[in-house]
């Protein structure tokens, strides 16, 4: 199996732990704090779950998971996580990670900023867009009948297979909403962010998303 490595262990890092702990992978955990405050949730995890630094958890990564505020984007180390899937988790709120002007402007979005910080890795959108508790309550297995779908975006189209293999492995849908720069179609505000939707539905989210601007 895999080991994840996590970059940022709160709300969705802990969540996507959990599953990915049922699924038989290995997790390392690293949050901003150290890995000493990450006992209680190591010891929830079992023997398949450590907690490192950072660093370590990027060192030990077959594919890693960013889930931090988005003004800590450059606290991510890039060499360690070279040639990796990094998924990116991450939502743009102003308020609290300050005013990015690239973002503002909508010239770019949060993922690809993630994937100019780490030029040699292989960035996916996901994740991005449920509520945290909802990743270990609504999981259901393949084939389900209106099942629950999630995004991904990404410019690699490997990186985007291995990772939608993760998500349905967890127990959801994929739909593939393209490139990197597709990714503000699911962003904060627009019809998919946060409300539960198939596969279908989501496409139709997807197509119907406004720019901040032409909202």
């Amino acid at each position: 199996m895999t080991t994840i490595g996590f970059i940022g262990s709160g709300h969705i890092g802990s969540q996507l732990a959990r599953l990915a702990v049922a699924q038989g992978h290995d997790v390392v955990l690293s949050n901003s704090r150290g890995p000493e405050t990450l006992g209680d949730l190591v010891a929830e995890l079992g023997d398949q779950a450590r907690a490192g630094t950072v660093q370590g958890a990027a060192e030990a990564a077959d594919i890693a998971v960013v889930t931090i505020p988005l003004r800590a984007i450059d606290s991510v180390p890039a060499e360690p996580l070279a040639g990796k899937v990094v998924i990116d988790t991450n939502n743009y709120y102003p308020q609290r990670d300050g005013h990015i002007a690239e973002l503002d402007a909508e010239t770019t979005t949060s993922a690809e900023l993630l994937q100019a910080r780490l030029p040699q890795s292989h960035v996916v959108k996901a994740f991005n867009h449920i509520y945290s508790s909802a990743l270990t309550q609504e999981g259901q297995p393949a084939g389900t009948e209106d099942r629950r779908a999630l995004v991904v975006a990404g410019d690699d189209e490997d990186a985007k297979r291995v990772v939608g293999e993760l998500i349905d492995s967890f127990g959801f849908d994929v739909v593939d909403a393209g490139p990197l720069s597709e990714g503000w179609r699911i962003q904060r505000d627009t019809p998919g962010y946060g409300p539960r939707r198939t596969a279908d539905e989501l496409r139709a989210d997807l197509a119907a998303a406004k720019r901040y601007r032409d909202m």
